[in-house]
């Protein structure tokens, strides 16, 4: 999958995001985008990292005792 279609998936999404309002306007899209694509984010790099803490956040860019509170966040570690 390239990052092109990871693209598209979201236009898409946010598209059908729209069409769901049905008029109404957002409130809030910036954080809630973060939050709904941060935490499968996480789930899989960390399932890819084999758990590693250290390899997930080299891969990710992250410090990681940042990587750690977004864990924390959204209540990904055991």
């Amino acid at each position: 999958m390239s990052k092109k279609h990871i693209e598209e998936c979201v236009r898409t999404s946010l598209e059908g995001y729209f069409k769901d309002l049905r008029g109404t306007e957002p409130d809030g899209m910036y954080e809630m985008m973060v939050r709904v694509v941060e935490k499968p984010l996480l789930e899989v790099v960390m399932q890819h990292a084999e758990q590693n803490q250290s390899r997930a956040a080299e891969w990710l860019g992250l410090n990681r005792n940042t990587l750690r509170k977004k864990l924390v966040e959204h209540k990904l570690l055991k």
